[in-house]
C-alpha cells in the first residue's frame, strides 16, 4: 500500500505517553502534516468545541489517544471522572469524525475491557464474557463503549460512508512520558520512582507490595505506537479476515509475561539501585496473571521489539530527564 504522507492526521492525546509515541512514529515515516491540540485549546468532554474542531480540520484519519488514566488509587478515588470524561471523549471524537468526513479512526482501549477471572492468556473473544475487574470498572466500561462506538458507526456507515472504525487494545505500557506521580502511576514508573528515590538516600531496602508472585505483561511504548500505525494502515479486507463486525479489537501485547519480583529486580538494575528487595505479603497481590493473547496480532505480521531491560533504560533515563 502506498502512503500519503501529505495526508492531515489527527493525534487526540498528542501530549501522553502514547499519543507522543505514535506522533513520533508518524513523523519517523514522514508524516508531516500531522495536527494536534493540548487540553487548553481544546476540551474533548466539550461537544461543541470538538464539532468545531472537525468542521475546521478535517482531517482524513485520528488517533484516539486521549483518555483519562491512572492506577488503581486514581480509579478508586475518582471513579465518577473516569467514566464521564473518557466516555465523552469517545463519544465526541468518534461522532464528530464521521460528521466531518473522516474515514479511518483508530481507538485506543485497554487491557481492563477484559472479566476479572479471564482466562489467560486473554483472547478478544473473552470481552463481556465476565464480571470486571471492581477497582477499574468505570474505566474499563468506558473503554468497552468506545469498541462498540466504532463497531456501531462500522456497522450502520460502513458501507454508505465508506469509514472503517478500529480498535486497539494495548497490555500494560511503558516507556518515555509515563506519569510518575507518586499515588497515581502504574506499577513500572511507581517503581522507578520508588528506587530511584531510594538510591539517592542510600535506604538499605526497598519493600514491594504483596508476594512478588504475580505476573503481569508489559509494552514499551513505542512498541505500542509501531502496532497502532500498523493496524491502522492495514487493508481494510485483511482487517476484516482477521475480526468480525461485533468483535472488532485486536490486543497488543509483548507475547510474555514476567512476576512482580522479577520487574523489580530488572527495574533496580536500571536505575541501579544497589539495595535489598524485600516483599510485603500483608499487602494484596491482586490478580495472579494479566497477559494478553496477541496471536491475532501476530499472525497479521507485527511483533514487538524492545526487551523489557532495554525498554525500562530508557524509561529511567526519561524519568531522570522530565520528572519532578
Amino acid at each position: 500500500m502506498t502512503l500519503d504522507l501529505h495526508q492531515k492526521i489527527y493525534v487526540a492525546g498528542h501530549r501522553g505517553m502514547v499519543g507522543s509515541a505514535i506522533v513520533r512514529n508518524l513523523e519517523a515515516q514522514g508524516y508531516r502534516n500531522i495536527v494536534t491540540r493540548t487540553h487548553a485549546e481544546l476540551d474533548l468532554c466539550n461537544q461543541a468545541a470538538v464539532q468545531a474542531f472537525f468542521a475546521q480540520e478535517k482531517p482524513s484519519q485520528v488517533y484516539l489517544a486521549a483518555a483519562k488514566v491512572g492506577g488503581i488509587h486514581a480509579n478508586n478515588t475518582y471513579p465518577a471522572e473516569f467514566i464521564y470524561q473518557n466516555l465523552m471523549m469517545e463519544a465526541n471524537v468518534i461522532h464528530q469524525a464521521f460528521e466531518s468526513g473522516v474515514k479511518k479512526l483508530l481507538f485506543l482501549g485497554s487491557s481492563c475491557i477484559y472479566p476479572k477471572l479471564a482466562p489467560q492468556p486473554m483472547v478478544e473473544n473473552a470481552l463481556l464474557t465476565g464480571v470486571l475487574e471492581s477497582t477499574n470498572e468505570p474505566y474499563a466500561i468506558a473503554k468497552i463503549a468506545g469498541i462498540k462506538l466504532c463497531e456501531s458507526y462500522n456497522r450502520q456507515y460502513g458501507a454508505s460512508h465508506g469509514i472503517d472504525y478500529r480498535s486497539v487494545m494495548p497490555t500494560n505500557l511503558y516507556g518515555p512520558g509515563d506519569n510518575y506521580h507518586p499515588e497515581n502511576s502504574h506499577v513500572i514508573p511507581a517503581l522507578i520512582r520508588r528506587f530511584h528515590e531510594a538510591k539517592l538516600s542510600n535506604a538499605p531496602e526497598v519493600f514491594i507490595w504483596g508476594t512478588g508472585t504475580p505476573k503481569r505483561e508489559f509494552l514499551y511504548v513505542d512498541d505500542m505506537a509501531a502496532a497502532s500505525v500498523f493496524v491502522m494502515d492495514l487493508e481494510k479486507a485483511i482487517y476484516n479476515q482477521h475480526t468480525q463486525p461485533m468483535q472488532s479489537h485486536i490486543n497488543v501485547g509483548f507475547g510474555s509475561d514476567v512476576t512482580i519480583a522479577q520487574l523489580a529486580a530488572a527495574v533496580s538494575e536500571a536505575v541501579g539501585y544497589q539495595g535489598k528487595i524485600s516483599f510485603d505479603s500483608t499487602k494484596p497481590d491482586g490478580a495472579p496473571r494479566k497477559w494478553m493473547d496477541s496471536s491475532r496480532l501476530n499472525q497479521l505480521g507485527w511483533q514487538a521489539n524492545v526487551a523489557l531491560q532495554d525498554g525500562l533504560n530508557s524509561a529511567y533515563a526519561d524519568f531522570v530527564q522530565t520528572a519532578k
